[in-house]
């Protein structure tokens, strides 16, 4: 379970790079903040059911951020 975040954290580097290259430095940070968290929680040796928790943990603190930001933050039809 340790090489899946390991894994998470390769694709979410990956997205950071691309995210600075597009000129989207916010959200290159973010993806940054996430890389440096999954490369950490990967060589923590945990048991498989505290990987489980922390990815559900996970996953719950994303849908409670997206959700606000999509309903309170972000104006539809307002772009470039």
């Amino acid at each position: 379970m340790d090489r899946v975040f390991r894994m998470l954290s390769f694709w979410t580097g990956i997205f950071a790079v691309m995210f600075y290259v597009g000129h989207m430095e916010s959200m290159a940070y973010l993806f940054l903040a996430q890389t440096i968290f999954f490369l950490g929680v990967g060589f923590l040796k945990l048991s498989e059911r505290m990987y489980i928790y922390l990815f559900a943990a996970y996953c719950t603190v994303f849908f409670v951020g997206f959700t606000f930001y999509s309903n309170f933050i972000l104006v539809p039809g307002f772009g470039h």
